[in-house]
């Protein structure tokens, strides 16, 4: 009898240890999917007539490393992906998903483009106002797959968002930031573009703290061989993963019931 008291104690101590990492659920979101292309570039491949052109979609980059994120994040916290192979989802099935999963942070992940091929860098997002042109383009290609009168109404919608996650999405993506910009730049000899705020629907649908990871230009041909790479994408992964559970580390414990 006391062997089995003690095995029991044993048992309820255990799941008290655990249960500040693995009450935090986290959803990350590999961008596009499915019809949703995102940006498109073209490498030339060898093969045993020849060369030839092939197409890199942005949507298969982003999930190589939404999985990669996850593979790191799920050993310490309860973690989804919002498609775990190439199909179409859209923003409100993303958004809902978050609800579903009762998610404490929602992390998209995208891949950048721009029509001037000497563009470079990393950077990543919070969801707030701001008056920058720049950061407009940006926005305008993660925001495309919205028709107009959802604009409208969902601009209601980001206004309250705003004001209640924009404090902890700034923290989680300036934690993120930090931790990629003493990694990638040394690794890969990438351009640290900053941290920086942006209106992105998926964000504001979310309801929730989030951040957007834009980790490289494809449409740069010598920046998209390493952002291609598998030693990037595990690096960049390990990064993201670790700058997510710094920012976690900051909050206070999250309960689960033990039964």
């Amino acid at each position: 009898m006391k062997i089995l008291k003690l095995l029991i104690i044993n048992l309820l101590l255990s799941l008290v240890l655990i249960r500040p990492s693995f009450a935090f659920i986290i959803l990350i979101d590999p961008g596009h999917g499915g019809e949703e292309l995102g940006a498109i570039s073209r490498v030339w491949q060898k093969t045993k007539k020849g060369k030839k052109t092939i197409n890199i979609y942005e949507k298969n980059l982003t999930l190589d490393l939404a999985k990669k994120v996850k593979k790191h994040l799920e050993k310490k916290y309860t973690t989804y992906l919002t498609r775990s192979f190439d199909r179409t989802v859209t923003l409100n099935e993303r958004a809902n998903m978050a609800d579903t999963v009762k998610a404490d942070l929602f992390i998209s992940i995208h891949f950048n483009s721009s029509t001037e091929d000497q563009s470079n860098g990393f950077e990543t997002y919070y969801l707030d106002n701001h008056a920058d042109v720049a950061i407009k383009k940006v926005e305008d290609i993660e925001n495309k797959y919205l028709d107009g009168a959802e604009k409208t109404v969902n601009q209601i919608l980001i206004d309250l968002v705003i004001q209640k996650t924009v404090s902890s999405s700034k923290k989680l993506a300036n934690s993120i930031h930090d931790t990629l910009g003493k990694n990638i730049p040394k690794k890969f000899k990438i351009k640290d573009r900053g941290m920086k705020p942006g209106l992105f629907y998926v964000l504001a649908l979310s309801k929730r703290p989030g951040a957007l990871i834009e980790a490289g230009f494809m449409s740069n041909s010598k920046e998209l061989r390493k952002i291609r790479s598998d030693r990037f994408l595990e690096a960049y992964a390990r990064s993201i993963s670790d700058g997510i559970i710094d920012y976690l580390k900051t909050l206070p414990a999250k309960d689960i019931p033990l039964f």
